[in-house]
């Protein structure tokens, strides 16, 4: 029981970190970036490419392994045929990409906003009156 309690307790501080709710707000924000991706490989980078290649649609690239010929994936999908789908396998690859350079970007500009010059070491107060009497010894003689 008491093994329990000593665990939510844990648990409790571990969630009250500010670490722990900057990941949660990174999650959320990545799972609406994760619909602007998707939407900028399906909608703009992936039809320029395939009217390149002759007007091949990636979506609809798939081997089917049992069953007849399909023409469309969804076909073969409503038919219930076991197919390896690498049309969506290499959109999906795409889109990681284009996720993993705008974070990587994105960390880029972060780290760079929150470099920060190493704080100066000052002296105590007990040392600079020395260094002072010192200078002024110095002048002295």
């Amino acid at each position: 029981m008491m093994s329990i309690q000593i665990m939510l307790q844990e648990f409790r501080t571990f969630i009250a970190r500010g670490n722990v709710i900057d990941l949660a707000v990174g999650v959320i924000i990545g799972a609406a970036f994760t619909t602007i991706v998707n939407s900028l490989v399906n909608d703009i980078i992936m039809p320029p490419i395939g009217l390149i290649l002759g007007g091949l649609d990636f979506s609809n690239l798939f081997i089917t392994l049992k069953g007849g010929p399909y023409a469309t994936l969804a076909e073969a999908q409503k038919a219930g045929a076991a197919t390896i789908n690498y049309g969506l396998f290499l959109n999906a690859v795409l889109r990681f990409l284009i996720v993993s350079w705008a974070v990587f970007v994105l960390v880029k500009q972060v780290n760079r906003l929150y470099r920060r010059e190493p704080p100066k070491a000052e002296m105590p107060r007990q040392e600079v009156l020395l260094t002072e009497i010192r200078d002024l010894l110095k002048a002295r003689s």
